[in-house]
């Protein structure tokens, strides 16, 4: 199932964002290693965790997160304007058709198979909701490796600027053009529409 969880479904859906943000923790703190702040010692949650954030959710019926990802707009500040603009080479993109993914997540420990049904319902769960809500541009920030896999998906992306370092870390921002063709190039990529599960309404963010 893929949940789009706005500012009002906040209250109907806390266990799904309860689930999500314990597997950020997990995923980035615990496994990667990011220096990210952590609350109650469960919840990997940060600044912009806020009333303005809308999250695609990825869950079992039981709302067990499988994968998940967080949107922010970008005519309001946001990660890569906020924290990673140097490696943005001219103006970072903004806009009321430029929105930034952030902290696109996979449970670990859930099974290659079941995994890559998630990753796929999720990428595919992305591409639908930007040309819903009359998004053209994603935005965003990735290790140079996922940089790479993320173009193999099938996306129209290209870097905003050359990588950097960031302690172990390659770093590289980049943009993500948003068009009628983007889900049929994933589906060439072996990325299938038919794996994203249905999708809730859409809700207010």
């Amino acid at each position: 199932m893929l949940r789009i969880i706005g500012r009002e479904a906040r209250n109907r859906e806390h266990k799904a964002l309860r689930a999500m943000f314990e597997a950020r923790k997990r995923v980035f703190v615990d496994l990667l290693k990011w220096d990210l702040p952590v609350l109650a010692g469960r919840y990997e949650v940060d600044q912009f965790d806020d009333g303005n954030a809308v999250y695609l959710i990825v869950t079992d019926e039981e709302a067990n997160h499988l994968a998940s990802a967080r949107l922010l707009a970008t005519t309001r500040p946001a990660l890569l304007d906020s924290l990673y603009h140097e490696l943005v080479h001219g103006p970072v993109p903004r806009g009321p058709d430029v929105c930034e993914i952030t902290r696109f997540c996979l449970s670990p420990g859930i099974g290659a198979r079941l995994r890559r049904k998630a990753r796929d319902a999720l990428l595919v769960g992305l591409a639908q909701y930007a040309l819903d809500h009359g998004i053209r541009t994603y935005t965003g920030v990735a290790e140079v490796s996922w940089f790479e896999q993320i173009r193999r998906f099938g996306w129209a992306c290209c870097s905003l600027g050359a990588p950097r370092s960031e302690g172990s870390r390659l770093l590289t921002a980049l943009r993500i053009a948003i068009d009628d063709t983007t889900i049929p190039r994933l589906a060439l990529n072996g990325v299938s529409a038919d794996a994203q599960p249905r999708a809730l309404p859409a809700q207010a963010a």
